[in-house]
């Protein structure tokens, strides 16, 4: 017979130490709006005022940005609600005939 008993503690004084997972936040996403030569900056700032809550003020400081860069960050968002206002964003500008383009980045 062996000395081995599964009810006594047979760690010879190791005691264990549970690991706590590692949670890190998930990674934000940039809704970003890029120019084009065709699409109107009063529709521009309709858009972000609309699906990005800017007040006028900042939307038209946003849309001269986008204007004169080429391209403007909308927001930061989970990335769920990046992809969709992203398409929102395209959705909405297919409807009313401009090809004002909406994309998402790693922030």
């Amino acid at each position: 017979m062996s000395d081995y008993d599964p009810f006594q503690d047979n760690m010879n004084g190791l005691t264990l130490q549970e690991a706590k997972p590692k949670l890190k936040k998930p990674p934000l996403y940039k809704v970003i709006l890029l120019n084009d030569d065709f699409t109107p900056m009063d529709f521009v700032i309709e858009i972000l005022m609309n699906f990005f809550a800017m007040p006028q003020d900042k939307a038209t400081q946003v849309m001269l940005q986008i204007h004169t860069q080429g391209v403007g960050v909308c927001g930061t968002y989970s990335k769920d609600v990046a992809e969709t206002k992203v398409y929102l964003v395209n959705d909405y500008s297919r409807a009313h005939q401009h090809p004002l383009l909406c994309t998402m980045e790693e922030a």
